[in-house]
């Protein structure tokens, strides 16, 4: 079968790598586009994955609907050359437009709710994928699970730490050190929302200075005062990176999710986390039910909050035990991804007919 992977973030790359590995080891054809971005280019570089870039990256929120209009246009010409079986993407926007006008089958994954961007997909898709915990509702073609997305790569039977691969970069996982990840705002859900200021960002890092080695990602290029701390891992370390840290901050919900997932002490900081009843339910069970996660909108609070937990060295051994204890009974997310695509490339009709009408009796 034919199977079209979209990537527009390096989450993306994570989440799907292991299931493009599985589907070409099961002989299907495995064909991966991506826009560029700050590390998901280089990622799939990284990994070995076969892909084209099929446009560049908007350099702001206003040149988001030309970069997108480039983006679906180049991916529809390609997917007429490919037919496709099914096409699959996080978010889905290009995805849902263009597989309907090459009769494949289209798979978007999504896990935050109340995004304006999901009414232009949602109607287009065959299947969207969420959570358990995901509020929405989007009818007949909607399946849950049980789990995060990020468990695809950081599932127990997909992710083991490496140490070495720290050390190899100059990194002693034994000392006590913290993460910060800061983010550009610049996707179709990002309208109108914001994370830390500058002030804010040199204030979590002074802290944490103040009590080990700062480590940290950005989007942006940083200020020549916050340069120095910049991480020096190769970008497929960064889980292992992640892994060993006392605590991690920042306005990245991806990596938040995934420090929690990973039993690191976590403080997201996004306008999005104003209360439980307005937030994205993934974050709210990792808090509430799973207590492995700390998000606010006010970074005096957030900073309150990073105080708290990196004070106390027992506290990464805390996390470490709530993570073991929850992460076992959720769904792999890969094994997900791969019968999910499987199953609705079988759906397509031209694949129906040819299993109803073999080559042989034609």
């Amino acid at each position: 079968m034919k199977i079209v992977v979209t990537i527009q973030h390096p989450a993306h790359v994570h989440f799907y790598r292991h299931a493009v590995k599985e589907l070409d080891e099961q002989g299907h054809d495995v064909f991966v586009y991506a826009r560029e971005n700050d590390l998901a280019v280089p990622l799939l570089e990284a990994y070995g994955i076969e892909h084209e870039v099929l446009a560049g990256p908007q350099r702001s929120l206003a040149s988001l609907a030309r970069v997108q209009a480039i983006y679906e246009w180049r991916l529809l010409t390609r997917a007429r050359r490919i037919d496709p079986d099914v096409m699959t993407s996080i978010g889905g926007v290009a995805v849902s437009h263009v597989a309907p006008l090459v009769d494949a089958r289209s798979v978007v994954f999504v896990d935050n709710e109340g995004v304006w961007s999901h009414r232009l997909m949602a109607s287009f898709a065959d299947v969207i994928a969420t959570p358990a915990s995901f509020e929405d509702d989007f009818g007949e073609g909607h399946v849950r699970y049980r789990g995060f997305q990020e468990l695809a790569y950081l599932h127990p039977n997909r992710f083991e730490p490496d140490p070495d691969r720290l050390r190899a970069a100059g990194v002693d996982p034994s000392d006590r050190y913290f993460f910060c990840r800061f983010r550009t705002w610049d996707a179709f859900h990002d309208v109108g929302q914001g994370g830390l200021s500058p002030a804010g960002k040199r204030e979590l890092v002074s802290r944490f200075d103040d009590r080990g080695t700062v480590y940290i990602s950005s989007s942006d290029p940083l200020p020549p005062d916050l340069e120095p701390y910049r991480q020096p891992i190769p970008p497929t370390a960064v889980h292992d990176l992640l892994y060993y840290a006392d605590c991690y901050a920042g306005d990245s919900a991806t990596m938040a999710t995934e420090a929690a997932l990973l039993g690191t002490p976590a403080v997201r900081i996004q306008s999005f986390a104003t209360d439980f009843d307005a937030d994205m339910s993934n974050f709210v069970v990792l808090e509430t039910e799973y207590d492995l996660l700390r998000s606010t909108a006010d970074e005096s609070v957030a900073l309150a909050l990073a105080d708290e937990l990196s004070a106390d060295p027992k506290t990464p051994a805390r996390w470490k035990r709530r993570r073991d204890a929850v992460v076992d009974d959720l769904q792999d997310g890969t094994t997900l991804i791969v019968d999910l695509l499987t199953r609705e490339a079988r759906a397509r009709p031209s694949q129906t007919a040819d299993a109803a009408y073999p080559s042989s009796s034609r």
